[in-house]
């Protein structure tokens, strides 16, 4: 494996950070209160939100922590393909449900590489190994005498490596980005680019924020709320569940 170059990983994180950012504000623009009030309302409910603003600054936050979670998921993957391709002339893999093949040391890994330990229901997990199994054929079919190992590589998290009952390697955090560069600081050492004009990135998406959530407020209020200025949840459930169609299979 080739001893990886920093300064080429930080000039990486640099230019492609910017899309991660790009990203979150593009979600902002893209938003409507429609979209937004498809959030569960019985769980804003039972958490005794009175006012207009507050509904909408916790349905905002609920939202966009899932759309940056997985924008910023999106850069982690290619940020792995990157270095990888730099050590060892790994490459974004054709595979389905595989992100990444590397040969290291005589091993040819096909990698899924998850952002976080929190992925998938158990549905996806067992397709992600039926992929894995899937590229494994593939690879023993098109190489001659070649170990295969397939990998489930997660970018951040403290679990401990393991085999997996469904036959897959499970490499976690430092250990995951050591896998690809051999290098025990690297998972450290790209906090600080990714941090690179952070603090000027977040001043202006929070700015848009807050004028969406202004702007959302106001549409809000005179939707779901009552004369007196109440939240009509009632109005507010019926717009995001309503649907009855159910007598004419039941008849």
């Amino acid at each position: 494996m080739n001893p990886l170059d920093l300064d080429r990983v930080r000039e990486y994180v640099n230019e492609h950070i910017i899309y991660f950012h790009k990203n979150r504000a593009k979600s902002l623009e893209d938003l409507t209160l429609s979209r937004l009030l498809r959030k569960n309302p019985y769980l804003f409910r039972a958490k005794n939100l009175t006012t207009a603003g507050e509904l909408i600054q916790s349905l905002l936050e609920a939202f966009l922590s899932s759309s940056e979670e997985k924008h910023f998921g999106d850069f982690l993957e290619d940020l792995a393909v990157f270095v990888a391709g730099e050590t060892c002339g790994g490459h974004k893999s054709t595979a389905q449900g595989v992100d990444l093949e590397f040969i290291n040391g005589g091993i040819h890994y096909v990698v899924s590489v998850k952002s976080g330990p929190n992925w998938g229901n158990s549905s996806q997990q067992k397709k992600l190994a039926q992929d894995l199994r899937d590229a494994v054929i593939r690879v023993r079919q098109s190489r001659v005498a070649a170990r295969v190992e397939p990998v489930l590589g997660i970018c951040y998290g403290k679990t401990r490596t393991s085999y997996m009952p469904a036959g897959y390697l499970k490499v976690v955090g430092q250990n995951f980005w050591y896998l690809i560069s051999e290098n025990k600081a690297l998972y450290t050492d790209i906090v600080e680019p990714i941090g690179h004009r952070a603090k000027e990135h977040n001043e202006a998406f929070e700015e848009e924020r807050t004028k969406i959530a202004n702007r959302f407020t106001g549409q809000f209020i005179s939707k779901f709320c009552d004369q007196t200025g109440a939240i009509d949840w009632v109005r507010l459930v019926e717009f995001n569940s309503g649907n009855f169609d159910l007598d004419q299979f039941m008849s």
